[in-house]
Formats: C-alpha cells, sequence, structure tokens
C-alpha cells in the first residue's frame, strides 16, 4: 500500500511518481494507492496515477484507488478515468482491447436529417 498526501501536482510529480513505480516493481498482488490525504490534483498528477496503472498491469498486477477525496474524485470523473482506473469498491469499467469503441449516442438518437456531404 503508498498512501499519497499532500499535493498531486506538478511539483509533486516526480516523487510520487518514483514512489509508485518502486511499489508496483517490488510488490505483488493488488497495488493499493490511498489518497486520503491529498488535498490538491491535477491532470498531471491524474497523469501519474495513469502511469502507474499501466506499469502495474504490464507486471500483472492490478491498481486500486482507496479513500479519494472528492475534489480528486469529481476530477476522475470529469476525465472518465474512473472507467479506467480502479476505485475501491467499483470495477475498472475499461473496454478489453480491441472491442469497438462506443459512438456518441447524441449523434444516434437525433431526430434531425443528417446533410449529404
Amino acid at each position: 500500500m503508498v498512501r499519497v498526501s499532500g499535493r498531486l501536482d506538478v511539483h509533486s510529480v516526480p516523487e510520487v511518481r518514483a514512489a509508485l513505480h518502486g511499489a508496483v516493481d517490488r510488490g505483488s498482488g493488488a497495488l493499493v494507492v490511498s489518497l486520503d490525504g491529498v488535498v490538491v490534483a491535477d491532470a498531471t498528477g491524474l497523469g501519474v496515477l495513469l502511469g502507474a496503472h499501466r506499469r502495474a498491469q504490464r507486471a500483472g498486477r492490478e491498481m486500486v484507488l482507496r479513500d479519494v477525496p472528492r475534489p480528486a474524485l469529481r476530477l476522475v470523473r470529469v476525465t472518465r478515468l474512473h472507467r479506467v482506473l480502479r476505485l475501491d469498491g467499483e470495477p475498472a469499467r475499461a473496454a478489453a482491447p480491441g472491442a469497438p469503441r462506443r459512438q456518441n449516442r447524441r449523434a444516434e438518437e437525433s431526430s434531425t436529417p443528417r446533410r449529404a456531404s
């Protein structure tokens, strides 16, 4: 288990990346990342979590985020990373590799006729 606290932003990325990569490389089984101490998170911080998730997958492991603070959870959901990253208590909803991507439903449900191009 790795506990991240303080800021998860561009300034803390090198330290957090090193800790997560080290934990992935040294451990086995699920890597639990507790974010209960995070007070600020930005896109750079989410990128580090995504990179650690991918590294864990390549090592045959799973990364689980636990105790995600509400503002960080909002950022994860807005960026739709909740479909990729596993949040404690929620299964990851990523599509299987090679599966067709789902199209925007608004275009399918529109009653407006399409113009020929």
